[in-house]
């Protein structure tokens, strides 16, 4: 049995608190690992090291940490399909997913390249007499980040490329279901040419995350996962007066209007609705058609392309079109989400409840299902089910599609499909969610712009990488300068009389 290692000081080192949890090949059911949870005193050690580290690579020129990045980038592209590989066998995505998970991460150090424009300040000629002022973003010091299961490889480097192309050290607590690329990536920052310590994996459970949020020397907190522990984060951070972005669940909604090309819709929807096993939050998981007629068009179009779903492990080729979800129990709070859909009322149009795969009956495998005739009193439309769940909620206008929308509590992103332009404009003016697709399923912005919901998906005022990124790991000093009047004409050498 495999027994990973936190990444502390630049080397790997053993767990010492005795606690580990069992990292899984979510195909075949198996304990592949076990990974160590970190105890308050070795997170402690962590930051301490880290915060030693920070002060000569806050004070290097951002040119210089800029070369890391991109060196980073070289070595991100030379072991991308091992990178891959680790991925999809401790989370299960198939290959391209896991390679796709690398290559949005690698986007986002690609802009961090830019620090040293990014970093740029601002500065005034003559503000007053004799005065000039300008301003520095400089680096907070130690940040840390706090990252999901889902996205192992992209959600850390949207965290500490930015946070160390500004100057800080960091601190990562991936998840302990699937951790060990976050530590391959740590390897390849200090082969980049990172100093060590600056970049800390320790991984843990809830008694790392208290100690993160109760440490005094952590200055900024990032995570993304639930709503319940956003919320939890966010309130616990901000209590310790740190800077705190947590990005939280979410419902996204896809309307289909009258006029769309239903072909393309049906397509969009199993691509966002099944792709990654529905484990992802920026998945479509409600199908709203406008209209009678459209619905049943919709439904019609969507049985056979789900039907036809090829499910298995990642080793089966690239045709398998999604894996099994991350643990057993993630299956079964899916069906027993499904379960209640049926006893709620909602119709089971694709029913994957008996699906097993031949060879993997013990592994996390969850069949697709399509649920038609949802309400939005029942559990399956409340709650984010992160499965391989679509269900269609009819609406009989715009308007009470874009109501539905609006009046989720959550509001990561959403999509209107439509050949009418005025429908698609005033859709994305007033809808109150944060990223929004035209004609585009998954609008997950790119690495120059910014990641973010808004509603109970997002807590704090910054979102993710692109610009805001570099205000979230710096702070502005303003500096006011006078200099007082000398000699501009050098040394005089003849006597000069007393006044």
């Amino acid at each position: 049995m495999q027994e990973l290692t936190h990444y502390i000081g630049g080397e790997h080192v053993k767990g010492t608190s005795g606690r580990f949890a069992d990292v899984y090949n979510p195909a075949t059911g198996e304990v592949q690992a076990k990974a160590p949870l970190a105890s308050k005193e070795e997170v402690e050690k962590a930051v301490a090291i880290a915060a030693e580290a920070q002060p000569a690579w806050g004070a290097t020129n951002p040119q210089r940490r800029a070369r890391v990045m991109m060196k980073f980038v070289d070595l991100l592209n030379r072991d991308m399909d091992k990178l891959a590989e680790a991925l999809s066998r401790e989370h299960g995505k198939t290959f391209p997913d896991a390679k796709g998970d690398v290559q949005r991460g690698l986007e986002v150090v690609e802009y961090c390249i830019g620090a040293p424009e990014l970093l740029k300040g601002e500065y005034t000629d003559g503000a007053g007499p004799g005065i000039d002022m300008y301003s520095m973003r400089q680096p907070l010091g130690v940040s840390a980040g706090i990252t999901p299961f889902n996205f192992p490889a992209m959600i850390p480097m949207w965290m500490f490329a930015p946070a160390l192309a500004c100057g800080n050290a960091f601190i990562l607590k991936p998840s302990e279901r699937d951790p060990s690329v976050p530590l391959m990536l740590a390897e390849l920052m200090e082969e980049a040419g990172l100093p060590k310590g600056l970049l800390q994996v320790v991984i843990g459970d809830k008694e790392a995350v208290d100690a993160i949020l109760y440490n005094e020397t952590i200055q900024s907190i990032g995570f993304v996962g639930s709503t319940p522990i956003a919320e939890y984060i966010y309130g616990t951070g901000c209590a310790q007066g740190k800077r705190v972005q947590c990005f939280g669940g979410a419902k996204n909604h896809m309307i289909i209007m009258p006029d769309a090309d239903l072909d393309q819709a049906a397509d969009a929807l199993v691509g966002a609705g099944y792709g990654a096993a529905g484990e992802r939050c920026m998945a479509i998981s409600v199908a709203v058609p406008v209209g009678e007629e459209t619905a049943d068009a919709l439904i019609e179009k969507l049985v056979p392309r789900i039907e036809k779903l090829k499910v298995g492990p990642y080793t089966a080729g690239d045709d398998v079109d999604y894996g099994p979800v991350v643990t057993a129990a993630a299956k079964e709070n899916i069906l027993r989400l499904v379960e209640s859909g049926v006893a709620q009322g909602a119709e089971l149009v694709v029913d994957g409840r008996d699906f097993s795969l031949q060879g993997y009956e013990d592994g996390f495998f969850v069949g697709a299902h399509l649920f038609d005739k949802v309400t939005p009193d029942m559990d399956i439309y409340k709650k984010e089910i992160f499965g391989p769940v679509l269900s269609t909620v009819r609406a009989g206008s715009y308007e009470e599609a874009l109501k539905l929308a609006m009046d989720h509590e959550m509001g990561n992103g959403t999509a209107i499909f439509t050949r009418d332009g005025d429908a698609a404009r005033d859709f994305a003016n007033r809808v109150n969610i944060g990223m929004v697709g035209i004609n585009v399923p998954i609008p997950v912005p790119l690495a120059y712009h910014t990641f973010g919901g808004w509603k109970k998906s997002v807590f704090g005022d910054l979102n993710q990488h692109g610009p805001d990124a570099f205000k979230f790991y710096t702070r502005t000093k303003t500096v006011t300068s006078r200099w007082p009047s000398g000699i501009k004409e050098g040394g005089e050498f003849n006597f000069k009389p007393m006044d």
